[in-house]
């Protein structure tokens, strides 16, 4: 069994039905913000201690493509595959969570 990761990434990729009111991930780039974590923690060497997963519905669709990093429990909202260089390096690596792309309730949470 490998050892835990330091921090596991899970970008939501679901899909909804269409003509939903929150939308849904899926639509909205869920699975290529995925590719892009993956991507990223392949290239910086990162894939053994840290994890890129899809995640089903983390009821938050209405905020954009949602990714929610652990063990911090910081939601991050509205991502897009140019945003994943900045979490990565950021928060997983520097330990920073990104200011601009806190969802709202994660905001007042850490205040």
């Amino acid at each position: 069994m490998p050892p835990p990761f330091e921090r596991h990434v899970f970008v939501c990729t679901n899909r909804r039905p269409d003509g939903n009111p929150k939308g849904c991930c899926a639509t909205k780039g869920g699975e290529e913000v995925r590719a892009a974590f993956k991507a990223e923690l392949d290239k910086r060497g990162l894939k053994r201690t840290m994890r890129a997963n899809a995640a089903g519905c983390v009821d938050t669709c209405a905020f954009g493509v949602s990714v929610v990093v652990y063990p911090e429990g910081t939601w991050y909202g509205g991502v897009k595959v140019e945003d994943v260089p900045a979490i990565v390096e950021e928060h997983l690596v520097q330990g920073r969570p990104v200011e601009r792309l806190l969802m709202p309730f994660n905001k007042k949470a850490e205040r």
